[in-house]
């Protein structure tokens, strides 16, 4: 911290960060039993701030100390609408530019004088890179028969700041443990739909840099805002101010507080979507889920819902991600090419019971876990390493098979291995299992308002939607296996079957490069490494105990060291898997993903996305555009390389002045989940572009075209 910054009495007081002068406006001049006004203007260098009545997570306010003749009274300071200012993990509350913090003087009724002598004592905090106090000591002299209105225009722009009292607002608070419930009725009609800033003028009591979750029904507006940590006060009532989007003034509201302060110190920082579930129920507050109003949703019906997830559940086989089970559902229609319709029409019920149930199964989990608090969307599983390593053994291991390096029946038990062999359907239902774990986490075209209505909707119709889904992406199997026809076209069974067969493990061993990928997104280089080692000591495994050709002697000895190997690669590798342990591997993380939103590093023009950056951006009138996207999800990847890194998009991009920035869902990230859920997504990837004065951004399609981007940004002005 630099030295203190000093002056000499005088109006003006100027440093190498700002320019502070005492001002008046009198424009009657100073007469006994009227009042005038005075005020401390500050003029701040580029980018300097200092700092409002609550400077936010650090920073000091403006000081202000008059000394006037007795009997004169000073008002207290008019603090314009401030704006946040995100620094880091901290966001404070300030101001840059050009300030006026005005008072109002009351001049005593018997008061007989020339002039009036004002002095003023003023400290502030002014910061940039480095934090300076400084002061000053001023003085300044008024006539008391002339009008002093030189400044007259800077009082009337500043009172045009002031946050003022919306005629027939009103609001109220309760405190819970999942946060600051708040429900506000009678703000004005031009603010409905649009994003609110909450600013508490008590310091101390609430998480600044956390996103409040919060919704329009109607006329209300309704909030669950976290609480700080180090909280120390439990106020009976709390004085805000509310900023709504593109707006420079706010209005100022006192909420009486209900219910029960959780004890100092306990804070609800990152929860706020699960705070907002908590307290749904309660209809005096008004908190529901955080959808939008008017989310793209929101205006479906379950029939539309219904229709939408079972088209996108179609066109989600056209989904990269599920061109590996694809090749094994080929090679299973030509291994049944001269079998009876019958057991063709068989397996194809079992693969869609496989495919339903699994997406029944997987809704089910998120539905429970989100009920139990925790901030999941579609495709959550793999956003856990463990499981994405899983996933990579188990394509290892079919790859493996379809070369023909192990036998199933050499590595399972005879009983087992002869129960699969009388019970063929069981393939057909795992493949189905399958193509949902490798499908699940895309998200194709229509798919995205259909999955965002479901988690508005009762758990049995959103549960239908899900079904639907799965129904869409088995029926064009469930066609074939019906069909007569195709085993007409189906060559016969031959020498190619041993060679397609082959073949067909390629596919398997590419999602093992990409699901290598993936982790190495999730847990850096040295965990993507310790997982290649596993894979290696589990296809040593196979090899060791599935080749039909080994002796008894030498499977054992192979295998027993085989399984050692593959002992010591876990061991190796679990302490990157295991939940917990994402410290350890958060500077790997922040290297290695290219669209992180947390602290990590985009290079090129794309930046981490946060909340802060989208508000301020749009407060400056700039277009925002942000990529909701995974490492796991295929159609990001496609949608980047195809359409996003065009040089005519990026120039159109730059030539419209739009922000972009990326937000990477790959590893849970509460914030991300909950800005989905309030667009009405529940997966990626989304593509939303935000314009100054919307009041909600621009959804474009899962899958995006060069020309659909082209056509959404000339919209921009």
């Amino acid at each position: 911290m630099a030295p203190h910054a000093e002056a000499s009495e005088s109006a003006v007081v100027k440093t190498d960060q700002a320019r502070a002068e005492l001002i008046a406006y009198a424009p009657e001049g100073v007469r006994a039993g009227a009042s005038l006004w005075l005020g401390l203007q500050i003029q701040h260098q580029a980018h300097w701030h200092t700092y409002w009545k609550n400077p936010g997570d650090s920073g000091l306010p403006t000081t202000l100390a008059f000394s006037l003749p007795e009997g004169f009274k000073v008002g207290e300071v008019q603090w314009p609408t401030p704006r946040p200012l995100p620094v880091g993990p901290l966001v404070n509350f300030g101001y840059e530019g050009t300030l006026l913090l005005p008072v109002q003087v009351s001049v005593p009724a018997g008061w007989q004088g020339v002039a009036l002598d004002v002095k003023l004592r003023a400290d502030w905090l002014i910061c940039k890179d480095v934090c300076i106090p400084e002061g000053g000591d001023f003085v300044l002299r008024l006539p008391a028969q002339s009008a002093t209105a030189l400044h007259g225009a800077a009082f009337a722009a500043a009172a045009q700041t002031v946050p003022q009292t919306a005629d027939g607002a009103q609001g109220s608070a309760k405190a819970t443990d999942g946060g600051l419930a708040i429900q506000v009725d009678g703000l004005p009609a031009a603010w409905r739909g649009k994003a609110l800033t909450f600013l508490p003028e008590l310091p101390g009591v609430i998480d600044n840099a956390a996103k409040p979750a919060a919704r329009w029904s109607d006329q209300r507006w309704s909030a669950v805002v976290p609480l700080s940590g180090q909280r120390s006060e439990s106020p009976a009532e709390m004085a805000v101010v509310l900023v709504a989007a593109g707006e420079a003034r706010g209005l100022r509201l006192t909420l009486p507080v209900t219910g029960t302060w959780p004890a100092p110190g306990a804070g609800t920082a990152g929860a706020p979507a699960a705070a907002v579930a908590a307290v749904s129920a309660d209809a005096s507050l008004g908190v529901a889920a955080t959808e939008p109003p008017a989310a793209p949703a929101s205006s479906l019906g379950l029939f539309s819902a219904l229709l939408l997830a079972f088209v996108g559940g179609l066109l989600l086989n056209l989904m990269p991600c599920v061109f590996p089970v694809l090749s094994l559902k080929v090679m299973g229609f030509a291994g049944q090419a001269r079998q009876p319709k019958q057991s063709l029409l068989a397996g194809g019920l079992a693969y869609t019971a496989g495919v339903v149930l699994s997406f029944l199964a997987l809704a089910g989990m998120l539905m429970v876990l989100r009920a139990g608090g925790q901030q999941l969307g579609w495709g959550f599983q793999l956003q856990s390493p463990a499981f994405v390593a899983a996933l990579a053994g188990l394509f290892t291991l079919i790859g493996l098979n379809l070369l023909g390096v192990f036998e199933l029946g050499s590595v399972l038990p005879s009983s087992l291995a002869a129960a699969r062999a009388k019970h063929p359907l069981a393939d057909s239902a795992f493949t189905g299992v399958l193509a949902v774990a490798v499908a699940s986490p895309c998200t194709a075209p229509f798919m995205g308002a259909s999955l965002g209505l479901a988690a508005t909707l009762p758990p049995a119709q959103a549960l239908s939607v899900f079904a639907a889904l799965g129904l869409g992406m088995a029926a064009p199997y469930l066609a074939a296996s019906a069909s007569p026809g195709l085993v007409r076209w189906l060559p016969r069974p031959g020498a190619w079957m041993a060679q397609f067969k082959t073949l067909m493990a390629f596919p398997m061993f590419a999602t093992v490069i990409w699901l290598l990928w993936v982790v190495g997104h999730q847990i850096g280089v040295d965990g993507a490494t310790a997982v290649l080692g596993c894979l290696l000591a589990l296809a040593f495994v196979a090899w060791a105990l599935g080749t039909p050709s080994m002796g008894r002697g030498a499977r054992l000895g192979f295998g027993s060291a085989a399984l050692v190997c593959l002992a010591l690669a876990l061991i190796w590798a679990l302490p990157s898997l295991t939940p917990g342990n994402d410290a350890a591997s958060s500077s790997a993380v922040s290297a290695a993903t290219p669209g992180g939103s947390s602290a990590a590093a985009i290079s090129g023009v794309w930046q981490p996305w946060s909340t802060e950056r989208v508000r301020t951006a749009l407060e400056a009138g700039q277009p925002v555009f942000v990529d909701f996207t995974a490492a796991w999800c295929v159609t990001c990847q496609f949608n980047k390389r195809t359409v996003l890194n065009q040089a005519e998009v990026l120039a159109d991009f730059s030539s419209k002045r739009v922000l972009l920035l990326r937000a990477d869902w790959t590893r849970q990230d509460g914030a991300i989940t909950a800005e989905l859920a309030r667009m009405g997504r529940q997966g990626v990837p989304v593509y939303a572009l935000h314009a100054p004065g919307a009041a909600r951004p621009e959804l474009l399609n899962e899958v995006l075209s060069v020309n659909e981007v082209r056509a959404a940004l000339k919209g921009l002005p």
